[in-house]
């Protein structure tokens, strides 16, 4: 039977223990009686969910090669194999799907043809060190990060850049500046839907920023958000951040801690809302994909 059929047909056994909402802390981020269910295992390491304007959620199994896309309706199915060494994802406005294609370390553009652009490659004409995360604003401009982890289909082990910094890419997809040079690791990238502030996560400096964000690309007023970094985050409509790491750690929009919800695996790489009414929480955690659902409601 199809790998992938298999793992559709066998999602709905796997539940895990309730969380008990109220010691938690989270009786008003999730559903009540909510469970983390695991829908489908079988990867290596699944990363980047970006969820489309239909609720699907496409996400990436880095060591696999391959771009995946979960439907709430129809379950697991491939979107592209090979596919760059994805690791970060994010879907814009008219449905291209912008890639952190590390095995190159470039930045990719899929058309919903599949047709791929490669968008940007180098900065003062060096490669990028790993493009990570991505994050496309209302204007068009798209800021990334480039930490460094040493990948074992490189032949190379030394950094190509002087510095782990986070880029901001025009509008015009031309020009790509520093924006960021103080950080340790900039890793999880998101935005206000607004486009007017941008949250950093510093996963290296164990702490998340935030910036005021100008239609130019550059950032100021840095405020420490909290003494937590993230490898991904996802916002919601209260403006509660949710952090990844060990298991999903939610703050509200003042930097203070609600709760935590807790994952079996040693390490959750990434979290976004899914499904029609975005009020179901997608988690990328190790070797498998999982989801809760919630009282509130993502916007991405």
């Amino acid at each position: 039977m199809n790998k992938i059929k298999l793992l559709c047909m066998l999602s709905s056994l796997f539940v895990i223990a309730p969380l008990t909402a109220q010691e938690n802390g989270m009786d008003a981020i999730l559903k009540k009686g909510a469970v983390v269910e695991k829908l489908a295992d079988g990867f290596e390491f699944t990363e980047g969910p970006t969820v489309d304007k239909k609720g699907n959620v496409y996400f990436t199994d880095q060591p696999n090669n391959r771009i995946l896309i979960w439907s709430f309706k129809t379950g697991l199915s491939v979107f592209m194999e090979p596919a760059g060494r994805a690791n970060g994802l994010c879907l814009d406005n008219e449905g291209f799907l912008w890639v952190c294609a590390d095995e190159k370390n470039e930045l990719w553009r899929i058309s919903p043809d599949k047709k791929v652009e490669i968008i940007a490659a180098k900065y003062n004409g060096k490669s990028f060190n790993g493009p990570n995360d991505v994050w496309v604003m209302p204007n068009g401009g798209v800021y990334f990060s480039d930490p460094f982890y040493v990948r074992n289909y490189w032949d190379h082990k030394d950094m190509p850049q002087d510095k782990e910094c986070l880029y901001y890419l025009h509008p015009d997809h031309k020009t790509v500046v520093r924006v960021i040079e103080d950080m340790k690791g900039p890793n999880g990238i998101i935005a206000t839907p607004d486009g007017k502030k941008l949250f950093v996560a510093d996963i290296k400096g164990n702490k998340t920023w935030s910036y005021t964000a100008h239609p130019d690309g550059s950032l100021t007023d840095k405020t420490l958000f909290c003494e937590m970094g993230s490898d991904g985050i996802t916002i919601d409509s209260k403006g509660n951040l949710y952090l990844t790491g060990r298991g999903v750690t939610v703050f509200d929009k003042t930097g203070k801690k609600i709760g935590n919800i807790e994952m079996p695996p040693g390490w959750t790489s990434n979290v976004c809302f899914g499904d029609k009414n975005r009020k179901t929480l997608f988690i990328t955690s190790g070797k498998a994909v999982y989801k809760i659902k919630t009282k509130m409601k993502g916007t991405y």
